[in-house]
């Protein structure tokens, strides 16, 4: 008999029941259990997972979901979460998993940070009747450049490093084909394509429907190298290696073997049925020069045409690493914070590894800065963007775009019930059941998702015409424009900013 107490609470209003089961269908967990000889649904609150479908989808609005508030007798320093992990542990003698974000109460530092505005003497930019620009290209930009004039016509002489060009500072972060199902693998590069932006595959390869996305998509190159080939390198138009994630530095990614379908044993290449593991390093990479041989393994194999991403994790010697990074050949580097989202990682390297995006932002950006090489390579931040007020403040910071996941989901239907290792999620997102996969539309999710990027795509123009800024190049790095409020000296040192008033 388990001795964990229930995290949720299902209410059912018995006079407003009809009996008409759709608790029953919803629910993956299968939280209800109808008895036919009894006419009778009985709830199993220990199996609740807090995702909210069966109260939104009640016809009576009979169900109410609640947290258990008769936990233990906490304290300062023993909380029920922590108790109720011991609880977990003495009885399955296993690591404690989680899906999506560290949700721990640890700062942050967006929410400490506040945008400059324009007045008078350098008066703001009216974004309904001005042009604005949100256009940027990432990849390596030249120290200068030559012009040529031939027959009255005025071109660049100076040959450019591969671009990537987005029609808005805002792409889709690393999701896989495993981790996340076909129907929002297909949803987020509908909507990237429709955009003008890019989102990333991860490292569970292409499947063979969504190479018609090819020209918005970017590969992933992770150490499992999973679907990795010829055909998926020349049909991205970028690739990324994936050193480390924000959610788990240090440890690799698995893919239970319940979730490798028959399509996915396809895409990733591996046999069906079996654990998808990848390993914590890559096995080829053990120092800057390996990096740097990779790199340019991966640009020999696409003929020098795709730019090369290099993400990793947000952690204390970030600035080093990149700096290495760019010396190694990589025209894009991504950051990844300790809010970025996962499929499945233990709680405790989650909640205690890694270091916000906004500190990594900072200090990488201004490392490059003092080694005169910033131009030589775009940053693009991760990990917890949650509004387009963070992904100013991070342009501001020093990124040239974002990347956003967890917000994705939210917007396709996510209800962060933080259980996506299990595969049962009730929308439709990370699991691979058909049954379920079914409830999310590709077609729905991609007019969710772009209809999210274009309310984020407005709010940006505001803040920019607010600034008196009406190209988003111009913001990229302008520290001056942030102001702190409640950061300490040293934190305000770190982010390179102003106490507000100063």
């Amino acid at each position: 008999m388990s001795n964990v107490i229930p995290e949720f609470i299902v209410d059912k209003n018995e006079d407003r029941c009809i009996k008409c089961k759709v608790c029953v269908r919803q629910c993956s967990e299968e939280v209800f259990k109808y008895f036919e000889d009894f006419d009778l649904i009985r709830i199993y609150n220990d199996k609740c997972v807090g995702c909210h479908r069966c109260e939104m989808m009640c016809p009576t609005d009979a169900l109410t979901i609640t947290k258990n508030n008769a936990l233990y007798k906490e304290n300062s320093h023993w909380s029920s979460y922590t108790i109720n992990s011991i609880k977990k542990q003495a009885e399955t003698g296993g690591m404690i998993l989680t899906g999506s974000g560290n949700d721990k109460p640890y700062v942050s530092y967006w929410d400490k940070m506040l945008l400059d505005a324009s007045q008078v003497t350098n008066p703001p930019i009216d974004p309904l009747r001005e042009p604005m620009e949100l256009r940027t290209y990432l990849g390596k930009k030249p120290g200068r450049v030559s012009l040529k004039e031939e027959n009255g016509e005025i071109s660049l002489e100076t040959e450019l490093s591969p671009q990537l060009k987005l029609e808005t500072p805002i792409m889709f972060s690393a999701m896989s084909y495993g981790s996340i199902s076909l129907n929002a693998c297909e949803s987020l590069a509908s909507a990237a394509t429709k955009l003008g932006t890019f989102y990333n595959t991860g490292e569970g390869g292409l499947h063979k429907k969504l190479y018609k996305y090819g020209k918005n998509t970017i590969g992933q190159v992770a150490s499992g190298r999973f679907g990795v080939d010829t055909d998926y390198l020349s049909t991205c138009a970028a690739i990324e290696i994936k050193i480390g994630q924000g959610a788990k530095p240090g440890i690799g990614g698995h893919l239970p073997g319940e979730k490798v379908t028959v399509e996915i044993s396809e895409t990733r290449m591996i046999p069906s049925g079996t654990d998808a593991i990848s390993p914590a390093p890559h096995h080829d990479i053990y120092s800057i020069e390996d990096l740097k041989q990779l790199i340019s393994l991966i640009k020999e194999a696409t003929n020098y045409e795709k730019p090369i991403f290099v993400k990793i994790a947000a952690v204390h010697n970030s600035a080093a690493i990149a700096s290495g990074i760019v010396r190694a050949g990589a025209d894009v580097i991504v950051v990844d914070g300790f809010r970025g989202g996962t499929g499945a990682a233990p709680s405790v390297i989650r909640d205690n590894t890694g270091m916000p995006i906004e500190v990594a932002l900072a200090v990488i950006d201004q490392r490059l800065r003092d080694e005169s090489i910033r131009n030589e390579v775009s940053i693009v931040a991760a990990g917890g963007i949650r509004s387009s007020a963070d992904a100013v403040k991070a342009m501001a910071l020093g990124a040239d775009a974002v990347y956003i996941a967890t917000a994705a989901l939210i917007a396709m239907g996510c209800t962060l019930c933080q259980k996506c290792y299990k595969g049962k999620c009730n929308w439709g997102l990370t699991t691979q059941d058909p049954v379920l996969t079914r409830r999310l539309n590709p077609a729905i999710g991609s007019e969710k998702l772009t209809n999210l990027v274009n309310s984020w795509n407005l709010e940006i123009k505001e803040i920019l015409g607010s600034m008196g800024i009406n190209a988003i190049e111009a913001l990229r790095g302008n520290r001056l424009r942030l102001r702190g409020v409640g950061l300490t000296e040293l934190e305000s040192k770190i982010l390179g900013i102003e106490h507000a008033g100063l």
